[in-house]
């Protein structure tokens, strides 16, 4: 039989080949520090507030670690000025032989010390996120850099929550949720507030509130939060400051002082001394979607 005589059908890869998706080692744990892992909508602005939220966390004289989940490498880059290699572009330099890499090839310097990792990802359509989270997890381990760590948080892509994009959720101790005073980011916060109820079964990982991002008011995310028992945990209004802190690859901690600046500092340090102190979770019931569309707007 030549290759012409084969089915068209079975030239094809099978849905899948190639993929470096793969069971994750349970054993592969974060135990020393307080881990928080970050979710939220799309462009809600999850990384702005991961990072001033490590800032905030360093100022406080914690030693902070921050690990981007997403493949566009992009959640450090105002703590190191610079896009940062990905764990997974590192690994595939040595083809795939951890004993090769250092700490200094993945692991980069940011702003008052905290540390950066940029886990990346698998190409579009290959493979899945959750190796690459692990991964990130096996070689800090490895190479010791979480035995001196007091937080860690992790920036996880959009509201993607499927087994590998959750895959934090396992190492986390608490999960936070970005959302704007929108019906889109809300009707995100509720799917994603399942996905961590669906982790909380069988991984420690506690829902820890939400934060308020990009909005002049709070009150259909009050009204939300008030409905299921969540709380919000901290406002930032949508200010020029932050917009420009990004154009200039800074901290809002390294922006210009004013007025209005402080007080988005000051709630940034409220913030990280909370987390740090408390332990507060909440076992909420989301909504089902039908719900939160007839819940959420205006009569």
């Amino acid at each position: 039989m030549t290759t012409l005589d084969i089915p068209r059908a079975l030239h094809r890869r099978l849905d899948g080949e190639g993929s470096v998706q793969v069971q994750l080692d349970p054993s592969v744990r974060i135990e020393t520090a307080k881990v928080f892992a970050i979710y939220g909508k799309g462009g809600i602005g999850k990384s702005t507030t991961s990072s001033n939220l490590s800032a905030a966390f360093s100022k406080l004289g914690k030693r902070v670690l921050q690990i981007g989940c997403d493949p566009k490498h992009d959640s450090t880059f105002t703590l190191t000025k610079r896009l940062a290699p990905t764990v997974i572009d590192v690994l595939e330099s040595v083809d795939f032989h951890t004993e090769e890499l250092r700490p200094e090839d993945y692991v980069f310097p940011g702003y008052n010390g905290v540390m950066c990792v940029e886990a990346g990802g698998p190409p579009a359509g290959t493979g899945c996120g959750g190796y690459v989270v692990g991964q990130t997890v096996k070689l800090l381990k490895e190479h010791h850099l979480l035995d001196d760590t007091d937080v860690v948080i992790f920036d996880v892509l959009g509201d993607v929550v499927c087994g590998g994009f959750a895959s934090p959720l396992q190492h986390a101790e608490r999960a936070m949720i970005v959302a704007s005073n929108d019906f889109d980011s809300i009707f995100a916060m509720n799917r994603i507030i399942a996905a961590i109820r669906a982790k909380s079964k069988n991984y420690d990982v506690r829902l820890g509130g939400m934060i308020c991002n990009r909005s002049v008011d709070t009150d259909q995310v009050d009204r939300f939060n008030a409905a299921i028992g969540l709380e919000r945990l901290a406002h930032f209004p949508d200010l020029d400051v932050i917009r420009r802190s990004r154009l200039k690859k800074s901290t809002l901690f390294e922006m210009e002082p004013s007025p209005e600046l402080e007080a988005v500092q000051n709630e940034y340090m409220r913030l990280a001394a909370s987390l740090w102190v408390g332990n507060r979770s909440f076992d909420v019931m989301p909504m089902k979607d039908r719900d939160v569309f007839d819940f959420l707007g205006f009569e």
